[in-house]
């Protein structure tokens, strides 16, 4: 089974608002890789700032693969047979990247300290590893787990684990996940996802949400161009 999008077997919800969430860690891990690369030597306020983005990268990375480990694997688990050794390498492999996450996080340290063009390239080249093995991990999971999680996971189950991000997320971060999460979505998923929020939270993103989050990205990517 796969989660491929057929007329005969369209995309599950989890399995769509999954990808949505993964397609954060795999823009964001690419980016910084290239926007590291290209602080110039010397610029130790710019090294702060993508020190601090990666910081809130990994925070958030580290929360989402705990909130697989602590309340989405141990319900899924249980249902399954041999399938079980998929999810149990998708644990493995949420350590695996603990380690690299880790070998990035000694580097940034001492990057952003005096921004030494050598460090900068040390930097760059882990994180450019790192989104990488990233890459790999969520295209398996996307491809292998997520069809069993839509075939075995009810909606409660499935909202706890969403409640468990929520939860761990900062309440000054929350207008900035939420535009992470839909920057790079479709019209129509937008909607939808948008849909299922609380009345006040659509309010905010309205109002302050959107012009919040075009901020965080200009400070970290630079100011969009005019086209």
């Amino acid at each position: 089974m796969t989660s491929s999008n057929t007329p005969d077997s369209p995309v599950h919800p989890y399995t769509r608002e999954m990808a949505m969430i993964h397609q954060v860690f795999r823009r964001e891990s690419r980016l910084l890789a290239g926007l590291v690369q290209d602080v110039l030597p010397g610029d130790t306020a710019r090294a702060r700032v993508l020190a601090e983005h990666w910081r809130q990268y990994s925070v958030g990375l580290h929360a989402h693969h705990t909130g697989e480990d602590e309340v989405l694997w141990p319900v899924l688990l249980p249902r399954l047979d041999l399938d079980a050794e998929q999810v149990l390498a998708m644990e493995a492999q949420h350590r695996e990247l603990s380690d690299g996450i880790a070998e990035v996080q000694v580097l940034m340290d001492r990057w952003q300290a005096r921004a030494l063009p050598e460090d900068r390239d040390e930097t760059a080249e882990a994180l450019r590893r790192h989104h990488r093995q990233l890459c790999a991990h969520l295209d398996e999971e996307e491809r292998v787990v997520m069809p069993l999680v839509a075939l075995h996971v009810n909606e409660e189950q499935w909202r706890a684990v969403g409640e468990r991000g929520l939860s761990e997320t900062p309440r000054d971060r929350l207008m900035i996940a939420l535009g992470a999460i839909l920057e790079d979505t479709a019209p129509a998923e937008r909607a939808e996802f948008l849909a299922r929020l609380p009345l006040a939270a659509r309010v905010l993103w309205k109002l302050i949400g959107q012009r919040r989050y075009r901020r965080e990205t200009d400070r970290i990517r630079g100011p969009r161009t005019p086209a």
